[in-house]
C-alpha cells in the first residue's frame, strides 16, 4: 500500500508550526477603551448645552461651544497627564485649545460683556 500523494497546499499547512503561531500578548495601555477616553458622554454633553444655552435648543452659540471645548480639553489633559507620550492626542488638544481660543476672539469682537460673563463661568484666564 502506497500512500496517494499529499496536495501542496496540505504540505504548506504542515510546514507552518502552530508554535509560530502566537497571539499578540503585549497590550498598549492606550489601546485599551475605557470611560475617561470617550470623547464626551451624552448626559455630560447635554448638562453642559442646558446650562450655557441661551434659549431652548440652543446648540451653536459661542458659549456652548466654548463651554464643551473646555470639557473635551479637560477630559485631555487628564488623559495626558497618565499617557504623557501620547502625541496624537497632545496634537488634537492644541488644536481644541486653538478652535476656543478662536471662539472667544470673535465673542470678544462681538459683544465683550458675553466674553467677561464666559470666561468667568468658566474659569479661563485670558
Amino acid at each position: 500500500m502506497t500512500a496517494a500523494p499529499v496536495p501542496a497546499v496540505s504540505r504548506l499547512r504542515r510546514s507552518i508550526a502552530p508554535a509560530t503561531i502566537r497571539p499578540f500578548v503585549n497590550v498598549c495601555p492606550r489601546d485599551i477603551v475605557s470611560e475617561d477616553r470617550v470623547p464626551l458622554a451624552r448626559e455630560a454633553r447635554s448638562q453642559v448645552i442646558g446650562e450655557y444655552a441661551i434659549r431652548a435648543g440652543d446648540t451653536g452659540s459661542p458659549e456652548v461651544q466654548v463651554a464643551l471645548l473646555t470639557e473635551r480639553i479637560k477630559g485631555l489633559t487628564d488623559h495626558l497627564k497618565s499617557f504623557p507620550k501620547d502625541n496624537h492626542s497632545r496634537r488634537g488638544l492644541l488644536k481644541l485649545v486653538g478652535r476656543r481660543r478662536r471662539l472667544l476672539a470673535y465673542l470678544v469682537q462681538k459683544d465683550a460683556a458675553r466674553y467677561r460673563a464666559v470666561i468667568a463661568r468658566l474659569g479661563l484666564r485670558r
